[in-house]
């Protein structure tokens, strides 16, 4: 079907837009909303309900303004009691509720995150959503967003978490539904014109950007030691042990390979990572282990350190290069094995039976945490990146077996020192080891923030991206007048937003099929995006009784058959 056959225009009332958004094309978090939604061959629209095969994408959020006292709760979704807090009652005999994780000064272990564990399977229909109760009116809010009272230096923010299942897909953010009132004439002059001009909108700051930890707070950099920790076991390459992903060809920084490998992905997500942190100046110093099992006759684990901690990022970048050979050679069975010594063959389609036998996970994490307690800076904070493929275990040799939620325990516990945060990387492995070991320093584990589970090898890169970026301030989007922010979110499709923060593109003046664009892969993964807003201590007091409402809401298409640039809009 040519792309113009697929646009309709449909007119929803707020319940029926409710209803049916949350499940397909577009999420919307408003009230009515006016809506563009793109159909393709997997798309229908019946009975006033929409419906999707295989595009789906679930939104939840937390909305909270501060009037001087704090910040207070106004909307979320969802909700299960109505208090304006995201929560969920868990589906157990215990009946379990689970809460926002909101800035507490009272609560050490409060990080501000949203609701960690809802995904696809959890996140309930935006049917069930609420805009809540306008805290300066008590009445129902027509709208998402709405000020009816708002005095100089009161502030809020709200946060969306995007869930994009089944297949990948662009996604634009929108706005819809303004409405900017004024209100009480301040001046006899404007009593006499009869002027009443709408200022609020105007006069709000606001900012715009990737809340890449979702904890509703806009994070600036500090200095990180970070260690990359790299399966280099055989079915991270050979076919024969499941490390071919699929037969298209692939290119990494030049390198052209007809198949595409595991090893392929990390090679190129890992170098995108570091591409990332230089163009950003990132305080930084990155370090990368490798980890494999034992060859027949050892006694002792393939590990050891691919590149110690450093700031020269190039030298990094190098070693992180032709990874399918610096693989093949660990796992050679000509012992000693290095990842230097080119004795070990690159084809994945080779006879791989020789090779070395057993992944240890805890011996690798455990060379990573001694080169950052060897090579560590005092002031930086210390992470320590984990990606494997398979089961933890002792392989053919006698080495003693170390479980790795103990090594990642201590790591993060700082015995020895230095605390480490843990973040995980499961590709098709055992997801149950990989996320007991995920969590922060001086946490426990099995903390969801911390953990990604890859079911698609090729969303390794974008894994990376999303690590990348959280390792250097939080993108901004826009910061402007939340009356120009608006305007950027209403015109046309919206704002076109990125599913690989780690590509260098912009969202404002970017096309939106620019190539460093990517969509979000459709595996689930939670990605957030924020709005904060605050009215300045020197507005003046044309604003008094001014009033402001809005909605907002998200597009999505599919990555298949679309190039990014949405759909052609009516002039």
């Amino acid at each position: 079907m040519a792309d113009n056959d697929n646009i309709d225009t449909i007119g929803l009332s707020r319940r029926t837009l409710l209803a049916g958004l949350g499940a397909i094309g577009v999420a919307s978090a408003g009230a009515g909303l006016g809506t563009t939604a793109y159909f393709n061959d997997t798309e229908s629209f019946e009975n006033n309900t929409l419906t999707a095969g295989q595009l789906d994408l679930l939104v939840d959020w937390q909305q909270t303004y501060d009037f001087g006292d704090g910040h207070q709760f106004v909307s979320a979704h969802p909700d299960h009691d109505g208090d304006g807090e995201q929560s969920i009652a868990a589906d157990n005999d215990a009946g379990e509720i689970k809460y926002s994780d909101f800035p507490d000064d009272e609560d050490e272990d409060s990080n501000g995150a949203n609701i960690p564990v809802l995904d696809c399977e959890t996140i309930p229909p935006l049917s069930e959503a609420d805009f809540g109760t306008d805290p300066v009116t008590g009445e129902e809010m027509e709208t998402l967003v709405q000020f009816t009272d708002v005095k100089p230096g009161d502030s809020g923010e709200i946060t969306f978490s995007l869930h994009l299942c089944d297949n990948p897909g662009y996604i634009w953010m929108q706005a819809g539904n303004v409405s900017d009132e004024g209100g009480a004439f301040t001046e006899p002059e404007d009593v006499a014109a009869g002027e009443n001009a709408a200022d609020l909108a105007d006069a709000i700051d606001a900012k715009l950007w990737y809340d890449e930890d979702c904890d509703n707070v806009h994070d600036d950099a500090g200095p990180i030691d970070i260690m990359l920790t790299l399966d280099f076991s055989g079915s991270m390459l050979y076919d024969q042990y499941g490390g071919v992903v699929s037969t298209d060809p692939i290119q990494v920084d030049g390198q052209s390979y007809g198949e595409t490998t595991k090893i392929d992905l990390v090679e190129l997500g890992t170098r995108q990572f570091i591409d990332y942190l230089q163009a950003q100046n990132a305080d930084v110093q990155v370090g990368v282990v490798y980890f494999d099992g034992e060859g027949s006759g050892e006694n002792t684990p393939r590990t050891g350190i691919l590149e110690p901690l450093t700031t020269n990022l190039s030298a990094v970048d190098t070693a992180l290069s032709n990874l399918r050979q610096k693989l093949a050679n660990v796992v050679s069975d000509a012992a000693p094995s290095t990842p230097f010594d080119n004795d070990g063959n690159p084809d994945p389609y080779s006879n791989a039976d020789g090779i070395a036998t057993g992944t240890y996970i805890s011996e690798g994490l455990d060379d990573a945490q001694t080169e950052l307690a060897s090579n560590g800076r005092a002031s930086a904070e210390k992470r320590n990146i984990v990606l494997s493929d398979g089961e933890s275990f002792n392989g053919d040799g006698n080495t003693n077996y170390a479980p790795p939620a103990s090594a990642a325990a201590n790591a993060r516990a700082a015995s020895p020192a230095p605390a480490t945060d843990v973040y995980t990387i499961n590709v098709n492995g055992s997801a149950s080891t990989l996320q007991a070991m995920a969590g922060p320093a001086g946490g426990s584990g099995g903390d969801p923030v911390f953990f990604n589970d890859i079911n698609d090898p090729l969303n390794i890169p974008t894994v990376f991206g999303n690590l990348a970026a959280q390792t250097v301030a939080e993108k901004v989007i826009m910061e402007d007048t939340l009356a120009n922010v608006l305007d950027a979110l209403a015109d046309g499709n919206g704002v076109p937003l990125d599913g690989n923060r780690a590509t260098l593109y912009d969202e404002l003046s970017d096309d939106p099929n620019d190539p460093d664009r990517e969509a979000f892969r459709g595996d689930g993964v939670m990605h957030c995006v924020a709005l904060s807003w605050e009215l300045p201590f020197d507005v003046g007091n044309e604003i008094q009784g001014d009033t402001l409402r809005f909605d907002l809401g998200f597009y999505t298409e599919q990555a298949r058959h679309n190039d990014g640039t949405g759909p052609d809009l009516p002039a």
